[in-house]
């Protein structure tokens, strides 16, 4: 299997790649830097520009399946310019595997992937989210997560199994949210924002690269929600990492008016609630490796203590 990826060369495209590889799939990927263009045998680059709509459309040869990630981080400050940035992206990005897909014979291709999030969910302290779901979060990140989907839904035109996997707060030491939920814990200043009540739909980034390839090898369409399990507050989830990460938790809770005074409207992202289900891929079959926050978080820390112990091991045998 051939698989095209865009965004590959982030978090969860360079697990989604390594964990294709080792399956024996091969990845073309696109990249808006021609000096990141690599050529191997299982692993090739190809340049585009979704700004402008360029797009090298040997990218498509051979390929079985498009995975899309491509889009700027939701989690830097939102300036009014960066919002646009933020949806503009998205939609670009879509528009030009669109139009790449209606220059070339697409017969080959029978999947097309998506990421999507779960801030399309409303934020509520009681509900718990499926995929059936039809109301959306009247926030700005409910508002690109809509407007995400529906361009994601154009590709039906070209009769391929069409999935779109809305993913909750990734988990993972090497990026995303993680490192900076734990910084303030490791320097013993850590304290749950907000009220701590509201809900934080969470996923193991080795569970989210399962879910991937599991919806690619079983060719499923529609919605699914890649979280785990087992969802906790914000108060647990500062909790445990402070145990895992063995440091007290000294300080009061931080009131949403002072988040909001030094992230402005950014803010909304660590105070939104969302209880997000996995039933609907659990009953596909998908089995997580990480179901609940200590286990997945105590793996995370050891393994990066493993990876920290090596890296010192070599470079006393380099000294």
């Amino acid at each position: 299997m051939k698989v095209l990826i865009a965004g590959a060369t982030g978090l969860v495209g360079k697990a989604i790649t390594k964990a294709l590889q080792e399956q024996g799939a091969s990845v073309n990927y696109l990249t808006t830097r021609k000096e990141k263009i690599v050529s191997s045998p299982n692993y090739q680059g190809f340049y585009w520009n979704p700004a402008t709509g360029e797009i090298d459309l040997d990218c498509f040869d051979q390929v079985d399946a498009i995975i899309n990630l491509a889009g700027a981080s939701i989690a830097s400050r939102w300036t009014q310019d960066y919002k646009k940035e933020i949806l503009v992206s998205r939609i670009n990005s879509l528009q030009t595997l669109y139009k790449g897909l209606k220059k070339i014979d697409s017969s080959r291709i029978t999947q097309f992937v998506s990421a999507s999030a779960i801030g399309i969910y409303p934020n509520s302290l009681s509900n718990f989210y499926g995929e059936n779901e039809k109301s959306v979060d009247n926030s700005f990140v409910g508002e690109v997560v809509q407007k995400w989907e529906e361009e994601v839904n154009s590709f039906k035109d070209f009769d391929i199994n069409v999935a779109k996997i809305r993913i909750g707060i990734v988990l993972s030491t090497e990026g995303g949210a993680l490192p900076k939920m734990a910084q303030p814990i490791q320097n013993f200043v850590g304290a749950s924002l907000g009220s701590g009540n509201q809900w934080q739909s969470w996923i193991h980034i080795e569970d989210l690269t399962q879910i991937f390839v599991f919806v690619l090898e079983n060719k499923l369409k529609g919605t699914y929600n890649a979280v785990s399990p087992n969802p906790v507050t914000n108060t647990k989830m500062t909790k445990q990492l402070a145990k895992v990460l063995n440091r007290p938790l000294l300080l009061p809770k931080v009131p949403r008016f002072l988040l909001k005074s030094i992230l402005g409207e950014m803010s909304y992202l660590l105070c939104a609630s969302q209880r997000v289900s996995s039933k609907k891929l659990e009953k596909k079959g998908f089995v997580f490796q990480y179901p609940n926050i200590r286990s997945a978080l105590e793996q995370l820390y050891s393994k990066n203590q493993e990876n920290r112990s090596s890296a010192d091991s070599l470079n006393n045998e380099l000294a």
